[in-house]
């Protein structure tokens, strides 16, 4: 048998060659055109619709991320989140992202031209921006070298403004929360309600109340439990409030002053100028009205910042 056969069959075949061509022909390939039909028509359906499902991952893949903040992780004790990946040094939190730590953890945010914020055991903080930062649940403490009226921490239930201050702030499952104030003031709001908190004072917060009543840690016990009763809605632990102030706790009368019923209103001004030195110029009957500047200038008796200084917040925000 010529090999130029088995290349292109033009030399002699070999007769062994030719039966076994024979023996394997029923084997060969034929076309059928019957065989060949068009998809159906929900095949197409289905191709188009993933064609669009993988256009829009590939978008979404393609869009620049979310902005970042100036808030950078520089301590982990423990585990945390940040958004849906676990936390590690230096990593940055974006605009709207959540961090969570675990039990037994803590964890430690910077901002070079801000300040530092601790985060506690099973906390839950977004961040809004560089300036303002959700506190859902759990404990933070604020070291802020900031100006004063720039940073703010929001909570279910009051808004903390800082005013140049380092404080702790703790919110419960409920919202509740209370802020420990341990150098500088910082100013509480919700829905119109205010409360001025200076260093070494506390105040509680709750929801759709706001905050409570002010009042320094060194408080009288009885003063203290008045306190908490009338946050709650006791009316009748005013004059066990009252009885127990000393001259330092004209800060809790003060903000009494605006809160109290109208027919209690003239007790607590009575007692609040008995501790407090007021100028001539500051009327019982003015109080009484709740008039802004006498409210004012019973601040000012107290020789803490005077109210030009604290009410900048209030343009601020």
């Amino acid at each position: 048998m010529s090999e130029r056969y088995l290349w292109d069959r033009s030399g002699p075949p070999d007769p062994e060659i030719e039966r076994l061509e024979q023996t394997l022909a029923p084997l060969g390939y034929r076309h059928r055109p019957e065989l060949v039909r068009a998809a159906p028509p929900r095949l197409w359906w289905a191709a188009a619709a993933a064609a669009v499902l993988a256009a829009v991952a590939l978008s979404q893949l393609a869009a620049p991320p979310t902005r970042t903040t100036a808030w950078q992780v520089t301590s982990l004790n423990g585990q945390a989140r940040l958004g849906n990946q676990g936390a590690a040094l230096a990593m940055l939190l974006r605009k709207g992202q959540v961090l969570r730590t675990g039990k037994a953890s803590d964890l430690t945010l910077q901002a070079d031209e801000m300040g530092r914020i601790d985060l506690g055991p099973e906390s839950e903080l977004r961040a809004a921006t560089d300036l303002r930062v959700l506190l859902q649940r759990g404990a933070l403490h604020a070291f802020i070298w900031a100006p004063p009226r720039q940073f703010v921490v929001e909570t279910p239930s009051a808004r903390a403004i800082d005013l140049g201050c380092e404080y702790t702030l703790n919110v419960d499952g409920s919202g509740n929360g209370l802020l420990r104030v341990a150098m500088g003031w910082v100013a509480f709001q919700f829905a119109g309600r205010e409360a001025f908190i200076p260093a070494g004072a506390q105040c509680a917060t709750r929801p759709r109340e706001g905050p409570g009543i002010p009042f320094y840690e060194d408080a009288p016990e009885p003063l203290r439990r008045a306190v908490a009763a009338l946050d709650r809605g006791d009316a009748a632990a005013l004059g066990a409030l009252l009885s127990a102030a000393r001259p330092r706790d004209g800060l809790t009368l003060w903000h009494l002053l605006t809160r109290v019923p109208a027919r209690d209103r003239g007790a607590v001004f009575d007692r609040f100028a008995q501790l407090v030195p007021l100028a001539p110029e500051v009327s019982r009957e003015r109080a009484m009205e709740k008039d802004p500047r006498t409210i004012d200038l019973c601040w000012d008796a107290l020789n803490l910042e005077n109210t030009e200084w604290w009410r900048g917040w209030e343009r601020k925000w």
